[in-house]
């Protein structure tokens, strides 16, 4: 009888932040105060998002059926929304051995606007313990080796360029979500399995401008900016547009939105890298660029069709394909 196949392994380097979130009926000018619609408390932060993203894709809703094992490691305050935070991860099967709490101090917040009428957001971060992380203990990736590593920048800078070294000298394949852009050293993208960006990342981070994403060239340019510097496969989500991607085996294409109602757009971005990450590591087929782009726009839409972060991203059960 064969051996079962080991799961793959999926380990998310980044933040853990409590959102707390308001619904407006539309975003405030400035000097203007508002009345909030409504007003929710939930789990979230980037690093969190992406980690849940992927153990919710990649398992049902009773945590059965797992087709990943998938660890979280970051830093949250000894205060009750950090163990908050940490209760709320392993409800979801996400491994949080490598989350530390940090005593004596906060657990990361983002206060999130969110437009009702669109579904857009305005997020101010508060990083907290989430920079209380060191770059000397990321000489070595936290837990068994992972078949990829997923990063965001709601982490001090020093840490992820330690990981990504780290990673690289081991042969780990890296995603980066660089999210909030900004500027990285040349040999971050040399060698560089997957860069995921949205518009005004693609922008701050090429140099070019962000109406340069506006025409199927300019997409070109700004995808070539990052192949040329040594990216293997490079993502811009477009929000309403879909998504393009190019690679360095000169493969690129322009996909379609799939149209859905918009309620909040929060989670969506961490959600197609969820799935987009678990198809990099299926064991059961060949990556398919296509195929993940696909399969990570129909999980997001599920996402922006509802309210929240974390609550918002579909289990693999729901998801139809």
């Amino acid at each position: 009888m064969a051996e079962p196949k080991a799961l793959p392994r999926l380990t998310i380097l980044g933040s853990l932040n409590m959102d707390l979130v308001s619904y407006v009926n539309h975003h405030p000018l400035p000097g203007e105060t508002m009345t909030a619609t409504k007003f929710v408390t939930s789990p979230g932060g980037k690093g969190a998002n992406q980690a849940v993203a992927c153990a919710k894709l990649s398992r049902a809703s009773d945590l059965s059926s797992a087709t990943a094992v998938v660890a979280m490691a970051g830093a949250v305050g000894g205060d009750g929304q950090g163990m908050v935070l940490r209760d709320s991860m392993s409800s979801y099967g996400v491994d949080i051995e490598g989350v530390v709490v940090r005593k004596g101090m906060n657990t990361g917040i983002a206060v999130i606007v969110v437009d009702e009428p669109t579904g857009q957001n305005r997020i101010i971060l508060s990083p907290e313990a989430n920079y209380d992380l060191h770059a000397e203990d990321f000489r070595s990736i936290p837990g068994p080796r992972p078949d990829l590593l997923i990063m965001q920048l709601e982490i001090p800078l020093v840490v992820v360029l330690q990981a990504l070294k780290t990673a690289k000298a081991s042969g780990i394949p890296v995603l980066l979500n660089p999210a909030p852009a900004q500027e990285l050293p040349a040999d971050v993208y040399e060698g560089l399995d997957h860069l995921v960006v949205n518009e005004t990342e693609a922008s701050i981070l090429s140099g070019l401008p962000e109406s340069e994403l506006e025409t199927r060239e300019g997409l070109d340019r700004v995808g070539g900016r990052f192949i040329e510097r040594g990216v293997k496969n490079v993502i811009i989500t477009l929000g309403g547009r879909g998504v393009y991607y190019c690679t360095k085996a000169n493969k690129s294409d322009l996909v379609s939105a799939i149209s859905t109602s918009v309620v909040d757009t929060t989670a969506a971005g961490d959600t197609f890298v969820g799935s987009y990450a678990l198809s990099i590591v299926d064991k059961e087929r060949e990556f398919d660029i296509d195929e993940a782009i696909a399969r990570a726009n129909r999980a997001s839409a599920i996402t922006v069709s509802r309210e929240g972060a974390q609550v918002s991203i579909p289990w693999k059960n729901e998801l139809k394909g």
